[in-house]
């Protein structure tokens, strides 16, 4: 199991960070008292959902609790579960700015009539012993919520597959285009099985329909084309933090030419190391 507590300064980014662990199938739980992270772990990993990654904040905001963290660390290995602790920082003045500007008020402020900056080196000094444990430390000073996510998957991400889903999706233009598709392709130009009496009543899920649609130079040379902005253009869509990617491919039925590609190009990326999610919409109309 890949158990994940994650602490830090109030305002560095705890939350972006659940977000991007959350996008790659972390099962996550904020702001867990440090007693209750064995038996919650334990009562996850029992049930239905038994996720093999867990994600945990700890933090200031439970004050009084931050002194049970060593006995609940010590207990976790003593069961032999073992953890990584990311902690997140940001230089005071960015934390003063970024609560100035959300206008949200600081936890430790709220029981103890302490001014921004008072509450702000009173946490710090309560976390320095869990930042000087912490496996991993990110400095979110200098990111933005984007930067920060997108450094929180490359650090934990196993495969490009934690970082993004596609769906590859085929449908009938006579049906109407998806709404949710991020990319779509047109692939009417091509020749259409239809007009072939044995294929006629097949879709792009039967081999003799596939091999027809691509024995053709043209669907070979377009679906080479295809992939080939596709392959440039994922990275660039990761970069941007975007987690889910839909690529539509539509022909008149959404029955043969629009299945093909969708197959083919989903095959593509599979290889490419994609986690990739096959949608025929119509091919059953």
């Amino acid at each position: 199991m890949d158990i994940i507590i994650v602490t830090g300064m109030s305002g560095s980014g705890k939350s972006s960070v659940l977000k991007a662990m959350e996008d790659m199938g972390y099962f996550c739980a904020d702001n867990i008292p440090p007693s209750l992270i064995l038996p919650f772990i334990e009562l996850i990993h029992n049930s239905e959902l038994n996720p093999d990654k867990i994600g945990i904040v700890v933090d200031g905001r439970l004050k009084g609790e931050l002194d049970k963290v060593d006995e609940s660390l010590k207990l976790l290995k003593d069961n032999g579960i073992n953890y990584k602790i990311l902690f997140v920082d940001a230089e005071n003045e960015v934390l003063l700015r970024r609560y100035k500007e959300t206008r949200r008020l600081h936890p430790f402020s709220n029981e103890n009539n302490f001014s921004l900056k008072d509450a702000i080196n009173t946490e710090r000094l309560l976390l320095n012993d869990m930042k000087a444990r912490a496996d991993l430390v990110v400095d979110s000073t200098n990111m933005s919520s984007i930067q920060l996510i997108s450094k929180i998957k490359e650090l934990f991400s196993q495969t490009i597959g934690d970082i993004i889903s596609v769906t590859s999706l085929s449908f009938g233009y006579k049906y109407g285009i998806p709404r949710d598709c991020d990319l779509v392709f047109d692939v009417r130009c091509l020749p259409n099985p239809f007009y072939i009496p044995d294929l006629k009543h097949k879709t792009g899920l039967d081999k003799q329909v596939r091999d027809y649609v691509m024995k053709h130079d043209d669907s070979r040379v377009l679906l080479e084309k295809i992939s080939d902005l596709v392959d440039f253009l994922l990275p660039l869509y990761i970069k941007e933090n975007k987690s889910s990617l839909v690529i539509g491919f539509g022909c008149t039925g959404g029955k043969h030419r629009s299945v093909t590609f969708a197959e083919k190009c989903g095959r593509h990326l599979q290889e490419k190391g994609y986690k990739v999610i096959f949608d025929h919409r119509d091919v059953n109309r």
